[in-house]
């Protein structure tokens, strides 16, 4: 049994469109509006640098504890595409309740360019790519980039973590149905 226990597993729920059913391809449309029903956190990607940048993201997944490894997908028409790409390397700042400012800040296109953008905000460069780390935020890691995968319109992008940090007892920033929203916070053992 799956979710409430009265579904069996190998019943699909009546309504679901597959593209056997309809006879087409998933629509763009129509995965954004499935994915908007999985709630992310929030983090935003920075590069060091000459190629100083930085990028709201939260298509971002652990993947590996040994050899400690992330990864990150962008779109290949974004400028932090070509500053990974350059830089081969990135750094995460993932963002607490209280920083949605910045998550819309580093998500707005309007914004100054190159290490403009990072004036009058509160941050450190990372010690081993010189990206910059947020300050407030629940946690940081910095990588040098491991490997580059075709992900249709955006690039995968595999890091080595070379230094990971984390603050504790703050709420996180998620993102669920197109809004920001604040989330769990302080004791991980609370979770059932």
């Amino acid at each position: 049994m799956i979710g409430n226990g009265r579904l069996p597993v190998n019943t699909r729920p009546t309504g679901v469109r597959t593209p056997a059913t309809e006879n087409r391809a998933v629509l763009p449309g129509a995965l954004r509006e499935t994915m908007a029903r999985f709630a992310t956190g929030i983090t935003v990607m920075t590069t060091g640098g000459e190629y100083v940048h930085g990028m709201t993201a939260n298509a971002f997944s652990s993947v590996s504890l040994e050899p400690p490894m992330v990864l990150c997908c962008v779109a290949r028409s974004a400028t932090m595409h070509e500053a990974i790409t350059v830089t081969r390397s990135f750094a995460v700042s993932v963002l607490g309740a209280e920083q949605e400012p910045l998550a819309r800040y580093f998500a707005n296109k309007s914004r100054p360019r190159g290490a403009e953008q990072f004036h009058g905000l509160d941050w450190q460069p990372g010690p081993f790519t010189g990206a910059p780390l947020l300050a407030g935020s629940l946690a940081w890691l910095e990588c040098k980039l491991a490997e580059q995968y075709d992900g249709g319109d955006h690039s995968i992008f595999l890091g080595e973590v070379l230094a990971a940090d984390w603050a504790d007892d703050r709420q996180a920033l998620l993102f669920y149905r197109g809004a920001f929203h604040r989330g769990i916070g302080g004791n991980p053992d609370g979770i059932g």
